[in-house]
């Protein structure tokens, strides 16, 4: 999918330390989500669909994705 990011607002999750080290947002045309790497603004994003986020957000939210213990 090509997605045109001339225009995005790009924002770090409040929960954000402040640093570099974060991953950014942008909400896009047609309900696409755009994710980058701060430290690399230029380089490449992430485009997730709607459903795709949806899912995503959700399996973060339900600990899908922590690390064994």
């Amino acid at each position: 999918m090509t997605v045109d990011l001339s225009r995005a607002k790009w924002f770090k999750s409040s929960h954000s330390s402040g640093g570099q080290d974060c991953v950014e947002v942008a909400f896009l045309e047609r309900g696409v989500v755009g994710v980058r790497d701060s430290k690399n603004p230029t380089g490449p994003a992430l485009i997730f669909t709607p459903g795709q986020w949806d899912t995503f957000t959700s399996s973060v939210s339900a600990g899908e994705f922590n690390r064994p213990s």
